[in-house]
């Protein structure tokens, strides 16, 4: 087992993991023996550490932190769809809000637990999505995500979320935040095509490109979808209004949505979407809005290997 380098969000989990950091440390070294970490003081910065780490030669990367940690850490480790350090192993010690990419990949909520599972977990390797997208500035950016990407309400919602806090824990946070952007939003006016097809022109809610299954602190987005089959599960919603959220709200949570009339369901490699008419389009990316549409994603199957929980083990 190679020492552990750990890239800690201590401003996750409303600010406990850095107050605790002493008793995750503690599990840390109990399930995984001595390691080494740096502390982020800013948005960006946990991918700026793993560059750094895996060009340095660490060999087991452990973001503890949330969705949005995790996913920095691991587009940190990516280069040209692959691994900047072939050995390298990513594993997580999940201390976010939301808890998504906790739930796909099967990693405990426990600190103690999630350590051994970096220590013993299953290695597997798993697909990571690519989207190249608009930044705020204006320029084109792009960043590997490993669970769900996409674009509508939903990039209000987290740029709600993001602003708000999260003090009330990761469901009743999404929840509270996507009822507010439901509160007269209006569906947006889009043009997307799947592996190079045809363009399709309609009005969305969301449109959500899913390597993972759930987004939103727990919507089973995607009920179908593994990280490891090379292939975007693609979930659309239209005509989604406050009312449907509302009454039909435990339908996104069970994944029993996608029987609704107004959800579509795609597979594809490719994902292109632009907006029509000039319309300001939000992202979201593993729970982070870092710009908008027009976004193109590409999926990298087997892109990155890591150490998972029982659940993902069991799907494999």
């Amino acid at each position: 087992m190679p020492r552990p380098y750990l890239i800690v969000n201590p401003a996750s989990a409303s600010g406990r993991t850095g107050r605790n950091f002493e008793a995750i440390a503690a599990a840390v070294t109990r399930a995984l023996g001595e390691f080494r970490c740096a502390f982020t003081r800013r948005r960006g910065e946990a991918a700026e550490l793993a560059r750094a780490a895996a060009r340095g030669g660490e060999k087991l990367v452990v973001a503890v932190g949330g969705d949005g940690t995790a996913s920095e850490v691991i587009d940190g480790l990516v280069d040209a769809g692959r691994l900047i350090e072939p050995e390298m192993i990513f594993g997580c010690i999940p201390r976010g809000t939301g808890g998504d990419l906790r739930r796909t990949l099967g990693w405990p909520e426990d600190p103690a637990e999630a350590a051994r599972t970096v220590a013993t977990g299953t290695v597997t390797e798993c697909d990571l999505g690519l989207v190249e997208y608009q930044g705020h500035g204006g320029r084109t950016e792009r960043r590997h995500f490993a669970n769900v990407a996409s674009f509508g309400v939903s990039g209000l919602v987290v740029e709600k979320v993001n602003r708000g806090g999260r003090l009330l824990g990761g469901k009743a946070s999404f929840a509270l935040a996507s009822a507010r952007a439901l509160l007269g939003y209006r569906d947006q006016a889009v043009r997307y095509r799947l592996d190079g097809g045809p363009w399709i022109e309609e009005s969305i809610t969301a449109f959500c490109v899913c390597n993972g299954r759930y987004f939103g602190g727990g919507m089973l987005v995607a009920p179908d979808a593994r990280i490891d089959d090379g292939l975007f599960d693609v979930t659309v919603w239209k005509g989604l209004g406050i009312g449907d959220f509302l009454l039909k709200r435990h339908m996104l949570y069970d994944g029993s949505h996608v029987g609704l009339p107004n959800t579509h369901r795609a597979r594809a490699r490719v994902v292109e979407a632009e907006p029509v008419g000039g319309a300001r389009i939000l992202l979201d990316v593993d729970g982070e809005q870092p710009g908008m549409l027009p976004a193109r994603w590409t999926i990298l199957p087997g892109a990155l290997r890591l150490r998972a929980g029982p659940a993902q083990a069991q799907r494999q």
